[in-house]
């Protein structure tokens, strides 16, 4: 765990997003950045999305493939990264290209890129760090077991795709949650 090295890149807006206590957090929410490197998920963090707050989407953590992590936003801020659980959840992206760029295309929803093994050590020594810092924190969850909704696909208005499928059927959940002391919430239903 002293190992671990977190290199600081707060986003432009981070001083515009709500504070919160450490004890708020009660849940790590994993995702995948569906996006093709480190540099294009940047470029995606620092939009302003919400005119009137002046901030946009992010993760708290980003995990590049070769194990480097980068805080985006202090666990001490909410970032939007899972809507309805933001006020107490910690954002992990993963750098994995998941759908990209068809995300909401039917005829392209497998992933298909595997997560490698330095993504998931850093992965591991990140949650228990988290664990040691975070007092309440004792569930965790992926974005597609959090976000259930169906939008209409891009290729085909009739048909129907979830709108977050990450981590996706590739993250190794074992492997991932192997004594980290966090409990996997279940999918919540629709």
């Amino acid at each position: 765990m002293a190992d671990l090295a977190i290199h600081d890149w707060p986003l432009p807006y981070v001083d515009a997003l709500a504070e919160r206590p450490r004890e708020a957090v009660t849940l790590v929410v994993i995702h995948c950045t569906e996006l093709p490197d480190l540099a294009t998920a940047r470029e995606y963090g620092e939009r302003i999305l919400y005119a009137e707050s002046g901030t946009g989407n992010a993760g708290h953590f980003y995990i590049d493939r070769d194990g480097r992590v980068h805080e985006f936003v202090p666990v001490t801020r909410v970032a939007h990264h899972t809507r309805g659980y933001n006020p107490q959840s910690v954002g992990i992206e993963l750098v994995n290209r998941g759908r990209f760029p068809h995300w909401l295309d039917s005829r392209h929803q497998a992933m298909t890129e595997p997560y490698g093994a330095e993504q998931i050590a850093a992965l591991r020594a990140l949650l228990a760090r988290l664990r040691a810092d975070l007092p309440n924190l004792v569930e965790i969850a992926g974005h597609e077991d959090l976000d259930t909704a169906e939008v209409e696909a891009s290729d085909d208005p009739a048909k129907r795709v979830l709108r977050k499928r990450d981590p996706g059927a590739l993250f190794p959940w074992p492997e991932a949650l192997a004594g980290s002391g966090l409990r996997r919430r279940e999918r919540d239903a629709d």
